[in-house]
């Protein structure tokens, strides 16, 4: 496990002077209230560990092309690369000020940071581990593509020998390396109380014009969940951070309303405290988690979709030619585009 401090440490959230100047701040925290306070905000979530950096690139310029203004990364320099050659790829560069990446770090053992791993000793070789993986992460020799593994531990459930081992991988990240003007948020996804706040200060003391806390209901007590998010709120100006009330995290797999429902239960906690922030839910989500929080009367800002958002085009992501034969890309664009509708109605 890492020392907190070392990360904490690592954490220098800086822009090149270019980019990091007061205006720059200003300009991209105007931009992207602007587009949660439409009110029909659609966040696409291509994995805080998700590291495949083919699959970051075709994704972002495949939602991108589609309407998706707002994308939730893994925090490295790779991926952010990767990201940019997807939204240049659908978006001309004149264009791009209204696009924004995020990048998610975590407390230490928060479930978007783990990965796989098959003990070899214990392994059947039945394939049940391959045939539930949503990233098609395990190859034919059974071992675990660490780069595609999101660590959403639907191997762990399936494997009844026990060879499947699911671990913590906090890395130290310097967000002082990143150059790229789209970075507009970080988020912090939050398991911890005591390494929750300290991180919060670190950030919130170096960075940035939105901050935006990730936290699922049932990590802690309701009264401890509203305790915390009140103390990390209080250290921002007003609607400078965003809640994304992740419901069952990482189980957006299906499309009905039992599946979206933990995200809007949580959405409703999260707007019965009457804080300063903008909502999102995630954790679940999918084409019907905008009706659902309706009926429920939870006013959101948007939806963050990652999941169902990736499984509904994988077919398409995976061909070599995905960006190149227009025939599949005007495919998936369609299938993308449906998604994204069903939040801007």
């Amino acid at each position: 496990m890492l020392n907190l401090i070392q990360h904490l440490t690592s954490i220098v959230c800086r822009i090149d002077p270019e980019t990091s100047s007061g205006w720059h701040k200003m300009r991209k925290r105007f931009m992207i209230k602007k587009l949660l306070e439409q009110k029909k905000c659609f966040k696409l979530i291509c994995g805080a560990g998700n590291e495949n950096l083919a699959e970051v690139e075709k994704l972002v310029a495949l939602y991108a092309k589609a309407g998706c203004r707002f994308f939730d990364l893994n925090a490295s320099e790779e991926v952010l690369a990767a990201a940019q050659k997807g939204l240049d790829f659908a978006i001309e560069k004149e264009f791009q000020k209204d696009y924004h990446f995020c990048v998610s770090v975590g407390t230490k053992n928060d479930k978007h940071f783990k990965k796989a791993r098959i003990n070899s000793d214990k392994c059947k070789r039945c394939e049940q581990c391959i045939r539930v993986c949503p990233q098609k992460a395990i190859n034919q020799y059974f071992i675990v593509e660490k780069y595609k593994c999101i660590g959403c531990s639907r191997c762990f459930d399936a494997c009844k020998h026990g060879a499947m081992e699911i671990y913590s991988e906090n890395k130290l990240i310097d967000l002082s390396t990143f150059q790229l003007p789209h970075l507009s948020c970080v988020e912090l996804h939050v398991s911890d109380e005591e390494s929750a706040l300290a991180m919060w200060d670190e950030l919130c003391g170096n960075f940035h014009p939105m901050m935006s806390i990730c936290l699922a209901r049932g990590v802690f007590s309701d009264e401890k969940t509203a305790e915390l998010l009140k103390k990390m709120v209080a250290k921002r100006p007003p609607y400078t951070v965003v809640i994304k009330a992740d419901g069952n995290p990482m189980s957006g797999g299906s499309d009905d309303f039992e599946t979206t429902l933990p995200a809007v239960e949580m959405g409703k906690f999260v707007q019965s405290l009457n804080l300063p922030v903008y909502l999102l839910l995630s954790g679940g989500t999918n084409s019907k988690t905008a009706e659902l929080a309706k009926l429920h009367a939870v006013n959101i800002n948007g939806v963050s979709v990652g999941s169902f958002a990736r499984k509904i085009v994988r077919e398409y992501i995976e061909r070599e030619d995905f960006l190149t034969n227009q025939q599949v890309f005007e495919e998936a664009l369609a299938i993308a585009k449906n998604l994204i509708n069903f939040f801007q109605v």
